[in-house]
């Protein structure tokens, strides 16, 4: 298996002002560099059952917890590259698995209709398996700034803006649209590290007053949503 289709790694999230993220960009900037693609749309489909049982789940902040979802970077058509994405987070450490398909050859995989071979297909399967009625529930794409440690280029650092999302026209295929997650002013930061942050970094975060948060994008679009 490659090893860019497996991670294993600590997750930090933080709902910044933009204020914040000048300011932390400005302490830090030395020590990081760009990702080889710096900035980028992401696209996600987002997989739960009928009654939204995965979801449901996470919002209890469980110990452990799973997710499926589709990915694309930018819009995408029948023959664009795609992750199939299995999530699993257990005491605080993010498990990743993602086997990469064109569109097309994802939807019939998961359907049903084409079988395939390998460890991480086996585990996607046990998922879909497991979840009863488990299909594509809700779409959430941003746009992304991408950043990595200048010494570790396992850290990495992300300033996601301009989410949204939505619970129709589930697809891939459609253009970014949906309903707004934060303010224009507002960035979600994400510290993904092996290890610990490294104690440079800790210090900027706190000198920005920037502290961490439990931040789920499907989790707030679900809990929007539901309010609705």
């Amino acid at each position: 298996m490659k090893s860019n289709m497996i991670f294993k790694r600590r997750e930090l999230k933080y709902r910044i002002s933009k204020e914040q993220k000048d300011g932390l960009m400005a302490m830090i900037g030395n020590r990081i560099i760009d990702d080889p693609i710096p900035r980028y749309s992401i696209c996600n489909i987002y997989f739960d059952t009928p009654d939204n049982r995965l979801i449901r789940r996470s919002i209890e902040k469980p110990v452990y917890k799973e997710k499926m979802r589709l990915r694309s970077y930018g819009v995408a058509n029948q023959s664009s590259k795609i992750f199939v994405e299995l999530k699993k987070k257990y005491d605080g450490v993010v498990y990743k698995r993602r086997v990469t398909m064109n569109l097309s050859e994802a939807e019939n995989y998961i359907s049903g209709d084409a079988a395939r071979n390998g460890q991480i297909e086996s585990e996607i399967d046990y998922f879909l398996d497991k979840y009863t009625g488990i299909g594509p529930a809700m779409y959430i794409s941003y746009d992304r700034e991408a950043f990595c440690g200048a010494e570790d280029n396992e850290l990495r650092i992300t300033f996601d803006n301009n989410i949204l999302w939505r619970d129709s026209d589930v697809s891939l295929t459609s253009e970014s649209y949906g309903n707004k997650i934060l303010t224009d002013d507002e960035y979600l930061l994400e510290i993904k590290c092996a290890n610990s942050m490294p104690l440079w970094l800790v210090k900027a975060l706190s000198d920005n007053r920037i502290y961490k948060s439990s931040f789920s994008k499907y989790g707030v679009a679900y809990l929007a949503r539901t309010a609705s």
